[in-house]
């Protein structure tokens, strides 16, 4: 037994989930602030630790809430705590209590028997484990340039922990998919404020949700999930962009047609081009659904507009991901890319996780330092060096550069 089977058996799985769990404020009322890299604003945001289950979180809104990982965060270790985990809502209706005992997860639609699942019965079933970022698709929005409507997110609308669950596959097989089923769709209990407002589900192709990595989660770093990032589960898509990792999972609906609802339809559309990437006065373009993650790495240990030592070896280190795959190698340049120097690669936790990576770059003259890291991952693809762009402020890939002064 592994041990993070061994901190969350059945019989511990189900006691923690006896459990009553809190509320979150109507408004925030921290006196703490911290400043981002925005280059539109406002750079000045609130460090919020009102909100139950959350140690200090950047406050981008109340209700829904979406709450932001400091950068910080990411250097103390390439799993991120759960109560340092970012949160994003769409809708503010959300549970503030959940009977664990009177909850059932609902498997529907085109199978052969539908199922009413207690937290009893799935916790009967095999469980799996997996390392993986969730990352918001509009992680780093807050750096567009020009600057895109929505949350404008520094880099902290991402994180990575071990999930523990079940494979979406055990469930579908249980119900007994029929043929001709071509989506599945998931909805959670989360609701829109309005009637007439989308209720918002998202869906996977059948192959992709029997694939046997998707899974129903329940836990995450050891400890039942918090109510604020999907208790009592959590849909887990490894290696694509967290829309589709469902909070609060309640309902999987086999479907026998293509899902056309506005989740997938109209929203969460990037443009069908390299990167997702169009200019800002481009129009007349393709878009598809945004699906799966693209590498990236950033610099943890320096923020920017640090003062570093000159004349002295310039320490870094950073977090990377491979996107859908694993991280094959990062290297870091202090002069705008002209040249690069490998890193030294940190434990691999598996191929839809963090890696850690550090260097000592040569000692930096005095004056304006620009360093930037840059991810390769497993199927050869690297980051570019230009930034990407497009209306949403979706799927950000382009190198990040963190400008510091050497005195």
């Amino acid at each position: 037994m592994s041990r993070l089977s061994a901190v969350l058996d059945r019989r511990a799985f189900l006691s923690s989930l006896a459990a009553t769990v809190g509320v979150w404020p109507a408004g925030a009322t921290d006196t703490q602030s911290i400043r981002l890299p925005l280059p539109g604003g406002p750079n000045e945001r609130a460090l919020s630790t009102a909100f139950p289950g959350k140690g200090a979180m950047i406050l981008q809104r109340t209700r829904p809430p979406l709450l932001e990982t400091p950068l910080e965060v990411f250097d103390q270790g390439v799993f991120t705590p759960n109560d340092r985990f970012f949160v994003r809502w769409h809708w503010a209706e959300i549970p503030t209590e959940i009977d664990a005992a009177a909850f059932r997860l609902r498997v529907r639609g085109h199978v052969e028997r539908e199922l009413s699942l207690s937290l009893d019965e799935i916790g009967r079933l095999p469980h799996v484990e997996i390392a993986a970022v969730n990352q918001c698709s509009g992680n780093s929005r807050g750096l567009f340039e020009p600057r895109v409507p929505g949350a404008q997110w520094a880099h902290g609308s991402m994180g990575n922990a071990r999930w523990m669950g079940v494979r979406l596959k055990d469930l579908l097989d249980r119900a007994g998919v029929r043929p001709g089923a071509v989506q599945v769709r998931f909805d959670g209990l989360d609701a829109p404020v309005v009637p007439e407002a989308p209720d918002f589900r998202k869906s996977l192709n059948i192959d992709h949700a029997r694939d046997g990595e998707v899974m129903v989660a329940f836990a995450m770093n050891g400890e039942q999930l918090p109510l604020l990032n999907g208790f009592p589960l959590r849909l887990l898509v490894p290696g694509w962009y967290s829309t589709y990792w469902v909070k609060m999972l309640s309902d999987i609906e086999v479907l026998a047609y293509p899902d056309g609802q506005f989740w997938m339809k109209v929203a969460y559309r990037i443009p069908n081009t390299p990167g997702g990437s169009v200019r800002p006065s481009e129009i007349g373009y393709q878009t598809m659904p945004i699906s799966r993650m693209v590498p990236r790495a950033f610099l943890t240990n320096l923020a920017p507009n640090a003062v570093v030592k000159a004349g002295a070896p310039l320490p870094l280190r950073g977090i990377a991901l491979g996107g859908d795959c694993g991280v094959k190698a990062i290297t870091v340049s202090s002069d705008g890319g002209r040249t690069w120097l490998p890193t030294r690669l940190g434990s691999d936790e598996g191929r839809y996780s963090f890696r850690r990576f550090d260097v000592v770059l040569p000692a930096p003259r005095a004056g304006q330092v620009s360093l930037i890291a840059r991810c390769t991952n497993a199927q050869d693809v690297t980051q570019p060096l230009e930034q990407t762009w497009n209306p949403n402020g979706f799927m950000r890939g382009g190198v990040e550069t963190v400008s510091v002064t050497a005195a």
